[in-house]
Protein backbone atom coordinates (compact mmCIF):
# COMPACT_ATOMS: atom_id res chain seq x y z
CA UNK A 1 0.00 0.00 0.00
CA UNK A 2 2.97 2.68 0.57
CA UNK A 3 4.23 1.62 -2.79
CA UNK A 4 1.08 2.55 -4.09
CA UNK A 5 0.62 5.66 -2.29
CA UNK A 6 3.90 7.09 -3.60
CA UNK A 7 3.03 6.25 -7.09
CA UNK A 8 -0.22 8.13 -6.80
CA UNK A 9 2.06 11.02 -5.61
CA UNK A 10 4.13 10.23 -8.38
CA UNK A 11 1.47 10.65 -10.68
CA UNK A 12 0.03 13.66 -9.42
CA UNK A 13 3.31 15.70 -9.76
CA UNK A 14 4.00 14.32 -13.04
CA UNK A 15 0.34 15.46 -14.21
CA UNK A 16 1.25 19.28 -12.50
CA UNK A 17 4.41 19.22 -14.32
CA UNK A 18 2.63 18.10 -18.01
CA UNK A 19 -0.40 20.70 -17.05
CA UNK A 20 2.22 23.69 -16.34
CA UNK A 21 4.67 22.80 -19.23
CA UNK A 22 1.73 22.33 -21.54
CA UNK A 23 -0.57 25.21 -20.40
CA UNK A 24 -3.53 22.59 -20.12
CA UNK A 25 -5.26 22.93 -17.04
CA UNK A 26 -7.56 19.52 -17.33
CA UNK A 27 -5.03 17.24 -18.12
CA UNK A 28 -4.11 14.38 -15.30
CA UNK A 29 -3.67 10.59 -14.96
CA UNK A 30 -6.50 8.18 -14.66
CA UNK A 31 -5.34 4.34 -14.80
CA UNK A 32 -2.09 5.25 -15.59
CA UNK A 33 -2.60 7.34 -18.75
CA UNK A 34 -2.91 10.86 -19.18
CA UNK A 35 -6.41 12.60 -20.01
CA UNK A 36 -7.34 15.81 -20.51
CA UNK A 37 -10.91 15.67 -19.19
CA UNK A 38 -12.75 13.17 -19.90
CA UNK A 39 -10.54 11.69 -23.11
CA UNK A 40 -7.46 9.89 -23.08
CA UNK A 41 -4.72 11.53 -24.76
CA UNK A 42 -3.05 9.15 -27.49
CA UNK A 43 0.35 9.01 -26.87
CA UNK A 44 1.72 5.38 -27.99
CA UNK A 45 5.64 6.08 -27.99
CA UNK A 46 6.55 2.61 -25.73
CA UNK A 47 9.19 4.71 -23.75
CA UNK A 48 6.57 7.49 -22.47
CA UNK A 49 4.88 4.83 -20.81
CA UNK A 50 5.71 5.58 -17.02
CA UNK A 51 5.80 1.81 -15.66
CA UNK A 52 8.34 3.12 -13.23
CA UNK A 53 11.40 5.81 -12.80
CA UNK A 54 11.97 8.56 -14.04
CA UNK A 55 8.56 10.11 -14.37
CA UNK A 56 10.19 13.58 -15.35
CA UNK A 57 11.22 12.82 -18.37
CA UNK A 58 7.95 10.93 -19.21
CA UNK A 59 5.95 13.76 -18.37
CA UNK A 60 8.39 16.28 -19.89
CA UNK A 61 8.07 14.17 -23.19
CA UNK A 62 4.10 13.89 -22.99
CA UNK A 63 4.39 18.20 -22.77
CA UNK A 64 6.58 18.52 -25.76
CA UNK A 65 4.23 15.89 -27.65
CA UNK A 66 0.85 18.38 -26.89
CA UNK A 67 2.92 21.11 -27.38
CA UNK A 68 4.40 20.32 -30.65
CA UNK A 69 2.36 17.89 -32.46
CA UNK A 70 -1.39 18.95 -33.94
CA UNK A 71 -3.11 16.05 -33.29
CA UNK A 72 -5.64 16.27 -36.20
CA UNK A 73 -2.87 16.68 -38.69
CA UNK A 74 -1.16 13.98 -36.68
CA UNK A 75 -4.66 11.46 -37.01
CA UNK A 76 -4.67 12.19 -40.77
CA UNK A 77 -1.14 11.20 -41.82
CA UNK A 78 -0.59 8.52 -39.57
CA UNK A 79 -0.69 4.88 -40.52
CA UNK A 80 -4.08 2.97 -39.80
CA UNK A 81 -2.31 -0.04 -37.65
CA UNK A 82 0.36 -2.48 -36.99
CA UNK A 83 4.23 -1.81 -36.87
CA UNK A 84 3.89 1.19 -39.17
CA UNK A 85 1.80 2.99 -36.84
CA UNK A 86 4.31 2.26 -33.72
CA UNK A 87 7.12 3.50 -35.90
CA UNK A 88 5.06 6.10 -36.93
CA UNK A 89 4.31 7.27 -33.55
CA UNK A 90 7.93 6.88 -32.09
CA UNK A 91 9.17 9.12 -34.68
CA UNK A 92 6.53 11.61 -34.15
CA UNK A 93 7.42 11.73 -30.61
CA UNK A 94 11.06 11.91 -31.49
CA UNK A 95 9.85 15.13 -33.43
CA UNK A 96 8.73 16.71 -30.72
CA UNK A 97 11.41 16.08 -28.28
CA UNK A 98 13.88 17.68 -30.50
CA UNK A 99 11.71 20.78 -30.26
CA UNK A 100 12.76 21.36 -26.52
CA UNK A 101 13.89 24.69 -25.57
CA UNK A 102 17.76 25.58 -25.01
CA UNK A 103 15.90 27.23 -22.08
CA UNK A 104 14.97 23.90 -20.93
CA UNK A 105 18.38 21.99 -19.95
CA UNK A 106 17.06 19.89 -17.34
CA UNK A 107 14.06 18.95 -19.83
CA UNK A 108 16.47 17.84 -22.05
CA UNK A 109 18.14 15.67 -19.72
CA UNK A 110 15.13 13.99 -18.00
CA UNK A 111 14.31 12.88 -21.78
CA UNK A 112 17.39 11.33 -22.26
CA UNK A 113 17.31 9.45 -19.16
CA UNK A 114 13.96 8.78 -19.78
CA UNK A 115 15.20 7.39 -23.22
CA UNK A 116 17.87 5.63 -21.89
CA UNK A 117 16.19 3.84 -18.89
CA UNK A 118 13.53 2.07 -21.52
CA UNK A 119 16.33 1.25 -24.02
CA UNK A 120 18.10 -0.39 -21.48
CA UNK A 121 15.41 -2.37 -19.92
CA UNK A 122 14.42 -3.45 -23.38
CA UNK A 123 18.23 -4.40 -24.02
CA UNK A 124 18.06 -6.57 -20.50
CA UNK A 125 14.84 -8.05 -20.59
CA UNK A 126 15.58 -10.20 -23.62
CA UNK A 127 13.55 -8.34 -26.09
CA UNK A 128 16.83 -7.70 -28.36
CA UNK A 129 18.54 -10.83 -28.29
CA UNK A 130 15.61 -11.74 -31.47
CA UNK A 131 16.49 -10.44 -35.15
CA UNK A 132 13.24 -8.80 -35.11
CA UNK A 133 13.29 -7.62 -31.86
CA UNK A 134 16.60 -6.06 -32.55
CA UNK A 135 16.04 -4.43 -35.58
CA UNK A 136 13.05 -2.49 -34.12
CA UNK A 137 15.51 -1.59 -31.32
CA UNK A 138 18.19 -0.70 -33.58
CA UNK A 139 15.75 1.55 -35.75
CA UNK A 140 14.85 3.30 -32.73
CA UNK A 141 18.27 4.50 -31.69
CA UNK A 142 19.49 5.35 -34.85
CA UNK A 143 16.08 7.46 -35.53
CA UNK A 144 16.42 9.27 -32.25
CA UNK A 145 19.98 9.95 -32.55
CA UNK A 146 19.37 11.49 -36.06
CA UNK A 147 16.54 13.69 -35.20
CA UNK A 148 17.85 15.12 -31.79
CA UNK A 149 21.37 15.09 -32.74
CA UNK A 150 22.42 12.93 -29.52
CA UNK A 151 24.47 10.09 -29.86
CA UNK A 152 22.84 6.30 -29.23
CA UNK A 153 22.81 4.64 -26.11
CA UNK A 154 26.73 3.24 -25.35
CA UNK A 155 25.88 0.14 -23.92
CA UNK A 156 24.26 -1.60 -27.00
CA UNK A 157 26.34 0.59 -29.38
CA UNK A 158 27.92 -2.62 -30.25
CA UNK A 159 25.03 -4.43 -30.42
CA UNK A 160 23.03 -2.74 -33.04
CA UNK A 161 26.25 -1.85 -35.28
CA UNK A 162 25.93 -4.85 -37.80
CA UNK A 163 22.31 -3.97 -38.08
CA UNK A 164 22.48 -0.77 -38.37
CA UNK A 165 25.44 -0.91 -40.91
CA UNK A 166 23.04 -3.38 -43.22
CA UNK A 167 19.64 -1.10 -42.97
CA UNK A 168 21.85 2.11 -43.99
CA UNK A 169 21.48 1.92 -47.54
CA UNK A 170 17.35 1.43 -47.93
CA UNK A 171 16.98 3.91 -45.22
CA UNK A 172 19.48 6.56 -45.60
CA UNK A 173 17.86 8.87 -47.66
CA UNK A 174 14.51 8.90 -45.10
CA UNK A 175 17.13 9.19 -42.55
CA UNK A 176 18.21 12.57 -43.49
CA UNK A 177 15.06 13.87 -44.50
CA UNK A 178 14.10 13.26 -40.83
CA UNK A 179 16.65 15.46 -39.52
CA UNK A 180 16.33 18.48 -42.06
CA UNK A 181 12.36 18.51 -41.83
CA UNK A 182 12.05 17.78 -38.15
CA UNK A 183 10.35 21.63 -37.37
CA UNK A 184 7.56 20.87 -40.21
CA UNK A 185 5.37 18.22 -38.85
CA UNK A 186 3.55 17.34 -42.36
CA UNK A 187 7.14 17.05 -44.51
CA UNK A 188 8.40 15.16 -42.01
CA UNK A 189 5.64 12.72 -41.54
CA UNK A 190 6.33 11.76 -45.24
CA UNK A 191 9.72 10.26 -44.42
CA UNK A 192 8.36 8.62 -41.28
CA UNK A 193 5.62 7.25 -42.87
CA UNK A 194 8.36 5.91 -45.96
CA UNK A 195 10.77 5.04 -43.30
CA UNK A 196 7.95 3.00 -41.28
CA UNK A 197 6.75 0.82 -44.18
CA UNK A 198 10.19 0.13 -45.20
CA UNK A 199 10.89 -0.73 -41.44
CA UNK A 200 7.57 -2.84 -41.40
CA UNK A 201 8.20 -4.60 -44.63
CA UNK A 202 11.65 -5.87 -43.11
CA UNK A 203 10.22 -6.90 -40.20
CA UNK A 204 8.10 -9.30 -42.05
CA UNK A 205 10.35 -10.44 -44.59
CA UNK A 206 12.21 -13.69 -44.32
CA UNK A 207 15.44 -12.05 -43.80
CA UNK A 208 14.42 -10.46 -40.56
CA UNK A 209 14.45 -13.70 -38.69
CA UNK A 210 14.64 -17.36 -38.97
CA UNK A 211 11.28 -19.07 -41.21
CA UNK A 212 8.72 -22.23 -40.31
CA UNK A 213 8.22 -22.73 -36.64
CA UNK A 214 11.11 -21.01 -35.40
CA UNK A 215 9.88 -17.50 -36.34
CA UNK A 216 6.27 -18.06 -35.52
CA UNK A 217 7.79 -19.14 -31.99
CA UNK A 218 9.28 -15.69 -32.32
CA UNK A 219 6.67 -13.83 -33.19
CA UNK A 220 4.36 -14.54 -30.04
CA UNK A 221 7.40 -14.00 -28.09
CA UNK A 222 8.01 -10.40 -29.33
CA UNK A 223 7.40 -7.47 -27.64
CA UNK A 224 6.20 -5.61 -30.52
CA UNK A 225 2.92 -7.38 -29.46
CA UNK A 226 2.86 -5.70 -26.56
CA UNK A 227 3.44 -2.41 -28.03
CA UNK A 228 0.61 -2.32 -30.69
CA UNK A 229 -2.02 -1.31 -28.32
CA UNK A 230 -3.91 1.53 -29.91
CA UNK A 231 -7.12 1.50 -28.10
CA UNK A 232 -7.96 4.78 -29.14
CA UNK A 233 -11.90 5.97 -29.73
CA UNK A 234 -12.23 7.16 -33.42
CA UNK A 235 -10.59 10.45 -33.53
CA UNK A 236 -8.55 10.31 -30.23
CA UNK A 237 -12.17 10.74 -29.45
CA UNK A 238 -14.15 11.80 -26.77
CA UNK A 239 -16.01 8.86 -25.28
CA UNK A 240 -14.74 5.91 -23.80
CA UNK A 241 -13.59 3.22 -25.83
CA UNK A 242 -15.43 -0.24 -25.31
CA UNK A 243 -13.12 -2.93 -26.32
CA UNK A 244 -16.07 -5.22 -26.59
CA UNK A 245 -19.07 -3.36 -28.29
CA UNK A 246 -21.75 -5.52 -27.24
CA UNK A 247 -23.58 -2.01 -27.77
CA UNK A 248 -23.46 -1.33 -31.08
CA UNK A 249 -24.25 1.48 -33.49
CA UNK A 250 -27.96 1.26 -33.71
CA UNK A 251 -27.94 0.85 -29.84
CA UNK A 252 -25.68 3.24 -28.69
CA UNK A 253 -25.47 4.88 -25.05
CA UNK A 254 -26.61 3.47 -21.72
CA UNK A 255 -30.11 1.23 -21.22
CA UNK A 256 -32.33 -0.17 -18.85
CA UNK A 257 -34.75 -2.95 -19.46
CA UNK A 258 -36.96 -2.50 -17.31
CA UNK A 259 -37.42 -0.08 -13.99
CA UNK A 260 -40.66 -2.07 -13.14
CA UNK A 261 -38.83 -3.33 -10.15
CA UNK A 262 -36.32 -0.96 -8.95
CA UNK A 263 -36.76 0.44 -5.64
CA UNK A 264 -34.71 3.08 -3.18
CA UNK A 265 -35.78 1.80 0.67
CA UNK A 266 -34.37 2.99 4.15
CA UNK A 267 -32.72 0.61 5.76
CA UNK A 268 -34.97 0.43 8.68
CA UNK A 269 -37.46 -1.14 6.24
CA UNK A 270 -35.11 -4.02 5.13
CA UNK A 271 -34.12 -5.20 8.45
CA UNK A 272 -35.96 -6.11 11.89
CA UNK A 273 -35.52 -3.56 14.54
CA UNK A 274 -34.61 -6.07 17.03
CA UNK A 275 -31.38 -7.10 14.46
CA UNK A 276 -30.12 -3.64 13.42
CA UNK A 277 -30.00 -3.30 17.59
CA UNK A 278 -27.94 -6.30 17.79
CA UNK A 279 -25.90 -5.11 14.51
CA UNK A 280 -25.46 -1.62 16.57
CA UNK A 281 -24.25 -3.46 19.56
CA UNK A 282 -21.68 -5.75 17.54
CA UNK A 283 -20.76 -1.79 15.37
CA UNK A 284 -19.91 -0.47 18.85
CA UNK A 285 -17.38 -3.20 20.43
CA UNK A 286 -15.44 -2.70 16.81
CA UNK A 287 -15.52 1.17 17.20
CA UNK A 288 -14.47 1.03 20.25
CA UNK A 289 -11.31 -1.75 19.75
CA UNK A 290 -10.09 0.61 17.10
CA UNK A 291 -9.24 3.77 19.43
CA UNK A 292 -10.23 6.40 17.11
CA UNK A 293 -10.16 9.92 18.44
CA UNK A 294 -13.59 11.34 16.75
CA UNK A 295 -12.85 15.00 17.97
CA UNK A 296 -9.29 15.06 16.57
CA UNK A 297 -10.70 13.35 13.13
CA UNK A 298 -12.88 16.31 13.10
CA UNK A 299 -10.50 19.09 13.59
CA UNK A 300 -8.47 17.42 11.06
CA UNK A 301 -11.54 17.52 8.74
CA UNK A 302 -12.55 20.64 9.73
CA UNK A 303 -8.75 22.17 8.39
CA UNK A 304 -9.81 21.19 4.99
CA UNK A 305 -13.82 21.42 4.31
CA UNK A 306 -14.38 24.37 6.72
CA UNK A 307 -13.91 28.07 5.12
CA UNK A 308 -14.13 31.50 7.34
CA UNK A 309 -17.21 33.06 7.38
CA UNK A 310 -18.41 36.25 9.22
CA UNK A 311 -19.44 36.34 12.60
CA UNK A 312 -19.77 39.91 13.83
CA UNK A 313 -16.98 42.27 14.71
CA UNK A 314 -14.66 42.86 17.69
CA UNK A 315 -15.17 46.59 18.85
CA UNK A 316 -12.37 48.27 21.08
CA UNK A 317 -9.76 47.24 18.84
CA UNK A 318 -6.12 49.67 18.24
CA UNK A 319 -6.12 48.90 14.80
CA UNK A 320 -8.46 47.78 11.99
CA UNK A 321 -11.79 50.23 11.04
CA UNK A 322 -12.72 53.59 12.03
CA UNK A 323 -15.48 52.55 14.55
CA UNK A 324 -18.15 55.13 14.13
CA UNK A 325 -19.73 54.42 17.72
CA UNK A 326 -16.50 55.26 19.40
CA UNK A 327 -15.41 58.54 18.16
CA UNK A 328 -17.14 60.61 20.90
CA UNK A 329 -14.28 58.72 23.22
CA UNK A 330 -12.12 60.57 20.95
CA UNK A 331 -13.17 64.22 22.49
CA UNK A 332 -13.41 63.35 26.29
CA UNK A 333 -10.47 61.32 25.89
CA UNK A 334 -8.42 62.74 23.49
CA UNK A 335 -5.60 60.24 24.59
CA UNK A 336 -8.11 57.17 23.27
CA UNK A 337 -6.76 54.89 20.93
CA UNK A 338 -9.40 52.01 20.91
CA UNK A 339 -11.04 53.29 17.92
CA UNK A 340 -11.48 50.80 15.76
CA UNK A 341 -13.32 47.38 14.87
CA UNK A 342 -12.17 44.55 13.43
CA UNK A 343 -14.42 41.82 11.48
CA UNK A 344 -14.70 38.77 13.33
CA UNK A 345 -14.68 35.15 11.49
CA UNK A 346 -14.79 31.74 12.32
CA UNK A 347 -14.31 28.27 10.50
CA UNK A 348 -17.82 26.61 8.92
CA UNK A 349 -18.22 23.70 7.25
CA UNK A 350 -20.93 24.13 5.04
CA UNK A 351 -20.73 21.14 3.03
CA UNK A 352 -22.36 17.63 2.23
CA UNK A 353 -20.29 14.50 2.79
CA UNK A 354 -21.99 11.52 0.84
CA UNK A 355 -20.88 8.04 1.35
CA UNK A 356 -21.65 5.61 -1.37
CA UNK A 357 -21.28 2.17 -0.47
CA UNK A 358 -20.67 -0.73 -2.80
CA UNK A 359 -23.19 -3.55 -1.28
CA UNK A 360 -21.84 -6.35 -4.10
CA UNK A 361 -21.17 -9.82 -2.83
CA UNK A 362 -17.63 -9.69 -2.59
CA UNK A 363 -17.82 -6.37 -0.51
CA UNK A 364 -18.99 -8.58 2.26
CA UNK A 365 -16.02 -9.40 3.48
CA UNK A 366 -15.07 -5.89 3.79
CA UNK A 367 -18.39 -4.32 5.53
CA UNK A 368 -17.29 -4.53 9.27
CA UNK A 369 -14.78 -2.05 8.66
CA UNK A 370 -16.24 0.11 6.03
CA UNK A 371 -19.26 0.17 8.62
CA UNK A 372 -16.55 1.56 11.13
CA UNK A 373 -15.29 4.13 9.00
CA UNK A 374 -18.32 6.01 7.16
CA UNK A 375 -19.85 5.33 10.98
CA UNK A 376 -17.18 7.46 12.32
CA UNK A 377 -16.88 9.95 9.93
CA UNK A 378 -20.54 10.49 10.21
CA UNK A 379 -20.16 11.21 13.85
CA UNK A 380 -17.11 13.70 13.12
CA UNK A 381 -18.91 15.17 10.51
CA UNK A 382 -22.17 16.09 13.19
CA UNK A 383 -19.10 17.44 15.38
CA UNK A 384 -18.47 20.31 12.37
CA UNK A 385 -21.82 20.95 12.54
CA UNK A 386 -21.54 19.40 8.39
CA UNK A 387 -24.78 17.82 6.44
CA UNK A 388 -23.64 13.59 5.80
CA UNK A 389 -25.74 10.85 3.69
CA UNK A 390 -24.63 7.09 4.13
CA UNK A 391 -25.98 5.24 1.09
CA UNK A 392 -25.79 1.83 -0.40
CA UNK A 393 -26.48 0.07 -3.98
CA UNK A 394 -26.97 -3.31 -4.90
CA UNK A 395 -29.76 -5.57 -6.51
CA UNK A 396 -33.21 -7.03 -5.06
CA UNK A 397 -31.83 -10.55 -6.60
CA UNK A 398 -28.95 -12.58 -8.32
CA UNK A 399 -28.84 -13.01 -11.74
CA UNK A 400 -31.33 -10.74 -12.74
CA UNK A 401 -34.21 -11.43 -10.90
CA UNK A 402 -37.58 -10.53 -12.33
CA UNK A 403 -36.03 -8.24 -15.03
CA UNK A 404 -34.18 -10.71 -16.72
CA UNK A 405 -37.45 -13.12 -16.78
CA UNK A 406 -39.03 -10.44 -18.46
CA UNK A 407 -36.75 -10.57 -20.96
CA UNK A 408 -36.68 -13.99 -21.31
CA UNK A 409 -40.33 -13.68 -22.29
CA UNK A 410 -39.91 -11.00 -24.00
CA UNK A 411 -37.72 -13.14 -26.74
CA UNK A 412 -34.22 -12.33 -25.39
CA UNK A 413 -33.58 -9.37 -27.62
CA UNK A 414 -30.09 -8.04 -28.20
CA UNK A 415 -28.80 -5.58 -26.05
CA UNK A 416 -30.95 -5.07 -23.79
CA UNK A 417 -29.10 -2.76 -20.90
CA UNK A 418 -29.32 -3.09 -17.40
CA UNK A 419 -31.07 -6.55 -16.78
CA UNK A 420 -31.68 -6.66 -12.96
CA UNK A 421 -33.65 -5.28 -10.07
CA UNK A 422 -32.02 -1.92 -8.81
CA UNK A 423 -31.96 -1.51 -5.08
CA UNK A 424 -30.54 2.15 -3.59
CA UNK A 425 -30.18 1.49 0.22
CA UNK A 426 -30.51 4.66 2.56
CA UNK A 427 -28.69 4.23 5.76
CA UNK A 428 -28.65 7.83 6.93
CA UNK A 429 -30.25 10.79 5.42
CA UNK A 430 -29.06 14.45 5.79
CA UNK A 431 -31.39 15.49 7.48
CA UNK A 432 -31.05 12.83 10.27
CA UNK A 433 -28.68 13.42 13.02
CA UNK A 434 -25.38 10.71 14.02
CA UNK A 435 -27.09 9.85 16.91
CA UNK A 436 -30.55 9.18 15.79
CA UNK A 437 -29.19 7.54 12.80
CA UNK A 438 -26.91 5.16 14.97
CA UNK A 439 -29.10 1.90 14.61
CA UNK A 440 -29.66 2.31 11.09
CA UNK A 441 -26.01 2.86 9.93
CA UNK A 442 -25.27 -1.06 11.71
CA UNK A 443 -27.70 -2.32 9.14
CA UNK A 444 -24.37 -2.36 6.43
CA UNK A 445 -23.60 -5.64 8.81
CA UNK A 446 -26.98 -7.51 7.14
CA UNK A 447 -25.09 -10.34 5.35
CA UNK A 448 -27.75 -11.00 2.38
CA UNK A 449 -27.77 -7.49 1.45
CA UNK A 450 -24.60 -7.53 -0.33
CA UNK A 451 -25.62 -9.14 -4.07
CA UNK A 452 -24.60 -7.52 -7.21
CA UNK A 453 -24.38 -3.89 -8.43
CA UNK A 454 -24.84 -1.52 -11.17
CA UNK A 455 -21.95 1.42 -10.12
CA UNK A 456 -22.91 3.90 -12.39
CA UNK A 457 -26.20 4.41 -11.63
CA UNK A 458 -25.62 4.75 -7.96
CA UNK A 459 -23.26 6.98 -8.36
CA UNK A 460 -25.84 9.39 -10.41
CA UNK A 461 -28.40 8.75 -7.85
CA UNK A 462 -25.89 9.33 -4.99
CA UNK A 463 -24.40 12.57 -6.65
CA UNK A 464 -27.75 14.04 -7.73
CA UNK A 465 -28.94 13.90 -4.01
CA UNK A 466 -25.45 15.85 -2.96
CA UNK A 467 -25.97 18.69 -5.58
CA UNK A 468 -29.61 19.19 -5.02
CA UNK A 469 -28.28 19.99 -1.28
CA UNK A 470 -27.53 23.85 -2.41
CA UNK A 471 -23.67 22.91 -0.85
CA UNK A 472 -20.31 21.95 -1.81
CA UNK A 473 -20.69 18.38 -2.20
CA UNK A 474 -18.60 15.41 -2.11
CA UNK A 475 -18.95 12.10 -2.66
CA UNK A 476 -16.64 9.37 -1.70
CA UNK A 477 -17.36 6.02 -3.28
CA UNK A 478 -16.40 2.74 -1.64
CA UNK A 479 -15.85 -0.07 -3.70
CA UNK A 480 -13.08 -3.40 -4.05
CA UNK A 481 -13.49 -3.43 -7.44
CA UNK A 482 -15.44 -3.03 -11.28
CA UNK A 483 -18.94 -3.21 -11.70
CA UNK A 484 -20.75 -6.34 -11.93
CA UNK A 485 -23.84 -8.18 -12.21
CA UNK A 486 -23.84 -11.55 -14.50
CA UNK A 487 -26.89 -11.24 -16.38
CA UNK A 488 -26.19 -7.12 -17.51
CA UNK A 489 -22.39 -8.91 -18.67
CA UNK A 490 -23.86 -12.12 -20.33
CA UNK A 491 -26.40 -9.75 -22.62
CA UNK A 492 -24.36 -6.87 -23.33
CA UNK A 493 -20.57 -7.93 -22.97
CA UNK A 494 -18.36 -7.53 -19.81
CA UNK A 495 -17.66 -4.00 -19.93
CA UNK A 496 -21.18 -2.34 -20.28
CA UNK A 497 -21.59 -1.58 -16.50
CA UNK A 498 -17.40 -0.90 -16.48
CA UNK A 499 -17.55 2.10 -19.66
CA UNK A 500 -20.76 3.42 -17.92
CA UNK A 501 -19.26 3.84 -15.07
CA UNK A 502 -16.73 6.20 -16.31
CA UNK A 503 -18.63 7.77 -18.40
CA UNK A 504 -20.89 8.74 -15.54
CA UNK A 505 -17.82 9.68 -13.08
CA UNK A 506 -15.85 11.82 -15.83
CA UNK A 507 -19.03 13.54 -16.29
CA UNK A 508 -19.23 14.91 -12.79
CA UNK A 509 -15.42 15.46 -12.27
CA UNK A 510 -16.08 17.35 -15.66
CA UNK A 511 -19.27 19.54 -14.74
CA UNK A 512 -17.27 20.08 -10.97
CA UNK A 513 -20.64 20.54 -8.86
CA UNK A 514 -20.08 17.46 -6.83
CA UNK A 515 -15.95 16.29 -5.40
CA UNK A 516 -16.49 12.63 -6.88
CA UNK A 517 -13.77 10.40 -4.94
CA UNK A 518 -13.02 6.71 -4.68
CA UNK A 519 -12.21 4.84 -1.98
CA UNK A 520 -10.88 1.41 -2.82
CA UNK A 521 -11.00 -1.21 -0.69
CA UNK A 522 -7.73 -3.38 -0.66
CA UNK A 523 -8.07 -2.00 -4.48
CA UNK A 524 -7.02 0.94 -7.32
CA UNK A 525 -9.48 2.39 -8.42
CA UNK A 526 -7.88 4.98 -10.58
CA UNK A 527 -9.02 3.65 -13.72
CA UNK A 528 -12.35 4.78 -12.53
CA UNK A 529 -11.63 8.16 -10.77
CA UNK A 530 -9.46 11.12 -10.73
CA UNK A 531 -9.38 11.20 -7.46
CA UNK A 532 -8.47 7.72 -5.75
CA UNK A 533 -6.98 6.23 -2.84
CA UNK A 534 -6.46 2.62 -1.69
CA UNK A 535 -7.41 1.78 1.84
CA UNK A 536 -5.05 -0.89 3.44
CA UNK A 537 -8.28 -2.13 6.34
CA UNK A 538 -6.69 -5.38 6.89
CA UNK A 539 -5.25 -4.98 10.08
CA UNK A 540 -8.34 -2.69 11.15
CA UNK A 541 -9.68 1.20 9.97
CA UNK A 542 -7.23 3.14 12.94
CA UNK A 543 -6.44 6.82 12.24
CA UNK A 544 -3.42 6.17 9.59
CA UNK A 545 -6.97 5.36 7.10
CA UNK A 546 -8.63 8.29 8.38
CA UNK A 547 -5.43 10.70 8.00
CA UNK A 548 -5.62 9.19 4.43
CA UNK A 549 -8.51 10.28 3.26
CA UNK A 550 -8.31 13.55 4.77
CA UNK A 551 -4.98 13.98 2.78
CA UNK A 552 -6.37 12.89 0.20
CA UNK A 553 -9.63 15.91 0.55
CA UNK A 554 -6.90 18.33 0.61
CA UNK A 555 -4.37 16.87 -2.42
CA UNK A 556 -7.59 17.65 -4.53
CA UNK A 557 -8.02 20.96 -3.60
CA UNK A 558 -4.46 22.07 -4.83
CA UNK A 559 -4.67 20.67 -8.11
Amino acid sequence: MRAERERRRAEELCAAAVRALAGEPGLHFRGGRLHDGRRPVPLHAPHLRPAGEPWRGAGDGMALHLLHTDRDLHRGLRPESGVERLLFELLEQFRAEAQVPATWPGARRNLRERFERWSLAYHHDGHADTARGLLFYTVAQVCRARITGEPVVAETEDLIEPTRAAIAPSLGADLAGLRRTRRDQAAFARHARSLAAEVAALLTSDDAGDSGDAAAEEDRDSPLALLLDFDDEPGDGGAVALRERAVCDEHPGYRVFTTAYDREAGIASLVRPAALAGYRERLDREVERQGVNVARLARELEAVLAEPARDGWDGAQEEGLIDGRALARLISSPEERRLFRVERTRPVADVHVTFLIDCSGSMKQHAERVAVLVDLFARALDLLGARSEILGFTTGAWHGGRARRDWLRAGSPPVPGRLNERLHVVFKDAETPWRRARPDIAGLLKADLFREGADGEAVAWAAARARDAGRRALLFVLSDGSPMDGATALANGERYLDDHLREVVSAFEQEGAVEVYGLGVGLDLSPYYRHSLALDTGEGTGHRVFREIVGLIAASRRQ
